[in-house]
C-alpha cells in the first residue's frame, strides 16, 4: 500500500479515466485499487514492487511540477522493471534532470540514467546502442542547458556526410543547403529545446554551428559543447581528427550505432575502435545502450530485437569455403 501526501496530484498521477493505472497493471500484471489518498497493489512481490517504484517515481515527477504522460509511465515502468535499485526513485534522479526552454527531461532507462551521468561530469563520452535510445536528443538537450547556463559558450552539432544506403545525387543551393539534409536530425532535436526565434538566432549569429565532419580538420574547438552524431559513418582516420580537435573547456560527446554502418565497402569504421582504443583513458565515458533502453514506440524495441536475433543468426552459421 503506497500513501500519498498530496490528494491534489492522485488525479494528475491516475491520467484521464485511470489510463495511467491501467498502463501499470497491463504492463505489471497488478492490480491497482485507490481509497483515498492510498493505492492498494495486487499481485506478486516481484511485480507489487515494481508498481510502487513506479508510481512512486511518478508521483515524485508530479511533486517536482513536471507532466505525467503515456510515455513518462511507461519509462517509469522500464526503470522499474530494469532495475529496482537504479529506479526513478533514486535520489539524484533530479540532478540528472534537464533544463531547457521547451523542455525538462529527466532519464527514461536505466541507460539513459548512466549517459546523463557521464554527459554531465565527463569530458568525452561516447553512446552506442540502437536507434530510440535518446543518445543523440539527451546530447542536444544537455548542449543547450550548458550553453544557456554559461557551462560553454557555444554548441558545435556534427556528423558524417553519407548517407544511408541511397544515392541522393546532385543536391542544389548553396553549402548550407547541400549539408542541411545530413543535419537534420540535429536540427529536430535542437528545435525541440529552443524556441524556434532563439535556435535561428543562435545559429545565426554563430552560437550553435552545424557541420559536417569534414570541416572539421585544422580547428580547435574551446568553451564548445561538441556532438558528432552517427558517428559509425566516420572512418577510423576521420575519427582521430574529430577527437584531436577537442580544446580548452570543451567536452564532446559522440553518439551512433556500430550495427547499422554505411560506410563504402572497404572502408574502416572508427566509432568502435575509438571507444575500445580510448575507454580506460580517465575523463573518457562509454555507455552501451541496448534494446532495454528504447523509448520510442513498443514496436521499435521488438523491431530491434528481430535484427539483433538476426544477426546473432548469421553469425552462428558456418562459413562457407570456396
Amino acid at each position: 500500500m503506497i500513501n500519498f501526501a498530496d490528494h491534489q496530484l492522485l488525479p494528475l498521477l491516475f491520467g484521464e479515466f485511470d489510463r495511467n493505472l491501467s498502463r501499470i497493471e497491463q504492463s505489471l500484471g497488478v492490480q491497482l485499487s485507490s481509497r483515498g489518498n492510498k493505492i492498494v497493489v495486487s499481485g506478486s512481490p516481484q511485480a507489487v514492487q515494481f508498481a510502487e517504484i513506479a508510481l512512486n517515481s511518478l508521483y515524485k515527477r508530479l511533486e517536482r511540477g513536471l507532466p505525467v504522460d503515456a510515455s513518462e509511465v511507461d519509462a517509469a515502468i522500464r526503470m522499474a522493471s530494469v532495475s529496482a535499485t537504479q529506479s526513478l526513485m533514486d535520489e539524484n534522479s533530479s540532478a540528472l534532470e534537464i533544463k531547457t526552454p521547451k523542455r525538462h527531461i529527466t532519464a527514461r532507462s536505466v541507460g539513459q540514467t548512466d549517459y546523463l551521468r557521464a554527459l554531465a561530469n565527463g569530458q568525452m563520452v561516447f553512446g552506442l546502442g540502437p536507434a530510440g535510445t535518446g543518445k543523440t536528443y539527451l546530447a542536444v538537450a544537455m548542449a543547450v542547458n550548458m550553453l544557456i547556463s554559461g557551462r560553454v559558450d557555444r554548441i558545435i552539432l556534427s556528423r558524417p556526410a553519407v548517407e544511408a544506403g541511397e544515392r541522393l545525387g546532385f543536391l542544389p543551393g548553396d553549402l548550407r543547403d547541400k549539408i542541411d539534409p545530413y543535419l537534420a536530425p540535429l536540427y529536430d532535436a535542437l528545435y525541440d529545446m529552443l524556441p524556434a526565434d532563439q535556435a535561428l538566432n543562435r545559429l545565426n549569429s554563430g552560437e550553435i554551428e552545424v557541420a559536417p565532419l569534414a570541416f572539421m580538420r585544422g580547428r580547435t574547438l574551446s568553451h564548445a559543447f561538441v556532438i558528432l552524431d552517427e558517428a559509425q559513418n566516420a572512418t577510423r582516420v576521420q575519427m582521430k581528427m574529430f577527437l584531436t580537435r577537442l580544446g580548452e573547456g570543451s567536452l564532446m560527446a559522440i553518439t551512433g550505432d556500430p550495427s547499422q554502418v554505411d560506410l563504402p565497402t572497404g572502408s574502416m569504421p572508427g566509432l568502435s575502435h575509438a571507444a575500445n582504443t580510448l575507454k580506460h583513458i580517465d575523463g573518457v565515458h562509454v555507455v552501451q545502450f541496448s534494446d532495454v533502453d528504447v523509448v520510442r514506440h513498443p514496436l521499435v524495441t521488438r523491431v530491434v530485437q528481430a535484427y539483433d536475433k538476426d544477426e546473432r543468426r548469421k553469425q552462428s552459421l558456418p562459413k562457407r569455403s570456396d
